[in-house]
């Protein structure tokens, strides 16, 4: 099964709270130029999709979501903000994984967690640096547990 760990697109600096802050157009338009890059990967399955509850990942998601095929399900999670921890984070996208065996699976998140998730379930990696809008690709076996960094891909500029 693909794991595609997404960092939300480029976003405002200011705003009442962290959790408020918009994407800019250039994020919105990065976030849809990635959609396209996504769904050459997809083919025409999108299984799940887990979207941090901030506005700029949630925006991410719905600038990306009519270019993509129809997600079987899209689900908030509260864990994957910036304080999220991937050791936990992991544990949890382990498990969904086993139980729902999805063939696909997008979480649109947020630094620094991308960078540390994407290590934690590829063990040995180094964290990568994940700019606005960048996506990895992770094959992952629920059954073995193994896993395999396949590409990181940013928007072209």
């Amino acid at each position: 099964m693909r794991i595609f760990i997404m960092r939300h697109g480029e976003a405002q600096n200011f705003a009442p709270s962290d959790a408020e802050r918009p994407l800019t157009m250039r994020g919105e338009l990065e976030s849809k130029q990635m959609a396209n890059q996504l769904a050459s990967h997809l083919g025409e399955r999108l299984d799940i999709v887990w979207v941090s509850p901030y506005l700029r990942a949630q925006q991410t998601w719905q600038a990306m979501a009519d270019l993509l095929p129809a997600a079987k399900a899209v689900v908030n999670i509260d864990e994957i903000t910036p304080y999220g921890e991937a050791q936990e984070v992991a544990a949890y996208l382990k498990a969904t994984i086993a139980v729902e065996r999805p063939e696909t699976l997008l979480l649109v998140s947020h630094l620094p967690l991308v960078g540390y998730l994407t290590a934690e379930v590829v063990s040995g990696m180094s964290p990568p640096m994940f700019q606005t809008s960048a996506m990895a690709a992770i094959e992952y076996n629920p059954d073995t547990e193994t896993s395999e960094f396949l590409w990181q891909d940013i928007p072209a500029g």
